[in-house]
């Protein structure tokens, strides 16, 4: 639900293949859509706490509560 462009691509493949639908596309996309979760959540465990830069500028990487 959150691809902008789901409506488009799905368009557009039906009209090079019939028997292209709404789960052929989700099935088609879950293998790369796996893929960059795993890299993405490596690359931010290498970025906060392999080179401990943070995660934005001024932010710090844990919270701590005030007065505690």
């Amino acid at each position: 639900p959150m691809m902008s462009y789901f409506g488009l691509i799905l368009a557009w493949a039906t009209r090079y293949d019939k028997n292209f639908g709404i789960g052929t596309l989700i099935a088609t996309m879950l293998p790369y859509s796996i893929f960059f979760f795993i890299f993405w959540v490596m690359l931010f465990f290498l970025w906060v706490f392999g080179l401990g830069m943070p995660v934005g500028p001024g932010s710090p990487t844990f919270y701590t509560p005030p007065g505690g």
